[in-house]
């Protein structure tokens, strides 16, 4: 089998703000049509990681490639030209409260393509149908609408665009676990219907077990070693099940382990 092009690749990646270091020694190679889910516990990088995948985030040491180009040879104008084969689905959402849901759905379309305008109407119908809501919220604001609903909004605005790569960041965290899992079906029917490759930032292993292909775990640098590496799992779901290090399987499992213990030590109880 011939191994799938990659879309994305990380090259020993390091980001550090001032003193405090987040990520050290970074690289994956992500092929085109993968899922991969990238997961560890709050303070580990997972968001910063995602950031700088776009050029949000400049590392200090180490680069990403984007389809062949490295994001930090861009010019601003070359990098707003790539960021609009992205779709970005926010853990808030990140919708515009004074908009209507047309309006916030309808913006990157106004934004990017003014020209194809008498199309808006129907990709914003048809993608609106796609998440699985009636056209009678259209008019409404997001205050209106629940958390879920609000969340098929993100999904739908980030997927107007027709996006080559989609990128979660906790797509499932407030949710319900009925409404979770509907994000869950969502993200799947998606990966079915669009020829994309989907990065998900997540703390539930419910999601990565579910929609990914492949799980990248990261651990918080102030826990390390200095000779450790911070991605401690790279592999399938299914693998990572059957993990021996102790910190992978607590994690996925949800269980304390020591922390409680570390954290007495630290004086945080």
């Amino acid at each position: 089998m011939v191994a799938a092009e990659s879309i994305l690749d990380v090259h020993d990646l390091h980001v550090q703000f001032g003193r405090q270091q987040v990520l050290r020694d970074i690289s994956i190679t992500v092929p085109r049509g993968q899922t991969l889910a990238i997961i560890g516990e709050s303070g580990c990088g997972k968001t910063v990681l995602l950031k700088t995948l776009i050029g949000l985030i400049r590392p200090q040491r180490g680069f990403v490639e984007f389809d062949g180009q490295r994001v930090d040879r861009l010019t601003e104008q070359q990098l707003a030209e790539q960021r609009t084969r992205y779709g970005f689905v926010f853990q808030n959402s990140a919708l515009f409260d004074s908009m209507t849901i047309a309006e916030n759905i309808l913006f990157p379309l106004r934004q990017h393509r003014p020209h194809e305008r008498g199309r808006h109407q129907q990709e914003m119908l048809d993608r609106l149908g796609e998440v699985g809501l009636p056209t009678s919220v259209l008019a409404k604001r997001p205050a209106e609408l629940s958390g879920g609903m609000r969340k098929r909004v993100g999904l739908a605005r980030a997927l107007v665009m027709r996006p080559e790569v989609l990128l979660y960041d906790e797509p499932t965290t407030g949710l319900d676990p009925i409404m979770g899992d509907v994000i869950n079906e969502l993200m799947m029917r998606t990966r079915e219907n669009y020829d994309v490759t989907s990065i998900i930032v997540t703390h539930d292993m419910k999601t990565a077990h579910k929609v990914a292909d492949r799980v990248v775990m990261l651990y918080p640098q102030a826990r390390l070693d200095a000779d450790e590496a911070q991605m401690l799992f790279d592999g399938t779901p299914t693998e990572i099940d059957r993990e021996k290090d102790r910190r992978v399987a607590q994690f996925v499992r949800g269980e304390a382990g020591d922390r409680l213990m570390e954290m007495r030590d630290a004086g945080k109880m």
